[in-house]
């Protein structure tokens, strides 16, 4: 009698060993899916942690908080931190180290004027007296300075009667000059804008500068006109629309706003916001007024930097402040009023010294101060 099974139970055993292979695979599913789902909340939870240790860590040199408001120690922290980074190693000099490559002025090849200097009157080293000596070479020492010189040009502007009604008809002045009337230059117009935009100097303090640099004495309200003059032509050339595409069209921008004293208390309210979304700036439950604020947008590396005036700090002010067309990242501090955002961009990065340094994705090509920065909010 034969011990091999029949067709009937090598059937039966197939079948049973199919259903523990089953069974088998839907545990291993069952334990890969606990595992991923393990991982991802240990993820979470690491950087809930780098967060927490964040906050703990900052004071007010690194955030907005009030030095009244620091943990007990911070300011010892800060102070040995501050002077660790002061310490020199004892084998290290003073300056530029070996190696480094200097960024000094470089030596005009072809100097405007050449002076030479009376010889030297006796030897430096025995103070033996040099009169009549030999000649031994020649070194040489530049100086690069500028020369301030007043010009005054008067335009004569012809006029010519009409042959047939008599009616005399002068010659227009250059653009930007008014016939009987004494105006500045370019370059004093360029000097005003330079000191009140990109140095943010009052206009009463630039007209001052102006007068001690250039010698011209121009007023403030002058100054403040030099502004509003190129505020209006760049607005003719469509400078706005111009600066929101080429910013719309970078992958990371920075951006932080900045409360500011407006002299028109007539400005619009802000409006409330949409049903069912909660505004940041709402207390008890109540819009607040707001504040008028100055919005900075700017690529990392400052190449593209606009200001822009806001009613207030609302989301529905601060976020239309950002490109429409804008879909990369966008670096802020953290700012609640701009996570609105995330349905149309990227992703949300804390940056600059307000921010941590944790690990999720590295910004790279960015600006010096902004290294070591990382993703905090990716859209979905």
């Amino acid at each position: 009698m034969s011990d091999e099974p029949d067709a009937g139970e090598q059937g039966d055993l197939i079948s049973r060993l199919r259903a523990v292979i089953a069974a088998k695979s839907e545990q291993v599913a069952a334990l890969t899916a606990a595992l991923d789902a393990a991982l991802e909340r240990e993820r979470c939870l690491e950087l809930r942690l780098a967060e927490v240790e964040r906050r703990l860590s900052m004071d007010s040199s690194d955030s907005g908080t009030p030095s009244s408001k620091e943990r007990t120690g911070a300011k010892e922290e800060r102070k040995a931190r501050q002077e660790s980074e002061r310490e020199r190693r004892k084998d290290r000099k003073r300056g530029g180290q070996p190696g480094h490559q200097g960024k000094g002025p470089e030596r005009d090849p072809d100097p405007g004027e050449t002076r030479s200097a009376e010889p030297p009157a006796e030897c430096r080293s025995c103070h033996a007296g040099l009169a009549g000596a030999e000649a031994a070479g020649l070194r040489w020492a530049q100086v690069i300075d500028v020369q301030i010189l007043r010009k005054v040009t008067e335009y004569l502007l012809p006029g010519l009667a009409c042959p047939c009604c008599g009616t005399v008809t002068f010659a227009e002045p250059p653009p930007g000059l008014h016939a009987g009337a004494v105006s500045y230059g370019p370059v004093l117009n360029a000097a005003a804008v330079l000191l009140s935009c990109y140095g943010n100097v009052p206009a009463e303090r630039s007209a001052q500068v102006i007068g001690m640099l250039l010698g011209a004495e121009v007023s403030a309200g002058w100054a403040g006109k030099a502004i509003a003059r190129v505020s209006a032509q760049l607005g003719k050339a469509g400078f706005d629309d111009a600066m929101l595409a080429a910013l719309a069209g970078e992958d990371v921008l920075a951006a932080d706003e900045t409360p500011v004293n407006v002299l028109d208390k007539t400005a619009p309210r802000p409006a409330p916001a949409p049903d069912g979304e909660k505004d940041p700036e709402e207390k008890d439950g109540t819009a607040a007024a707001g504040s008028p604020h100055v919005l900075i947008t700017r690529t990392p590396g400052g190449r593209l930097t606009f200001l822009q005036a806001l009613a207030s700090r609302r989301k529905g002010s601060v976020g239309g402040g950002i490109p429409a067309a804008f879909t990369g990242y966008l670096m802020t501090d953290g700012y609640t009023g701009y996570q609105h955002l995330l349905s149309r961009i990227a992703g949300i990065q804390q940056c600059c010294q307000h921010y941590s340094d944790i690990a999720v994705m590295p910004m790279t090509d960015a600006d010096p101060c902004c290294e070591g920065e990382f993703l905090m909010a990716v859209s979905a």
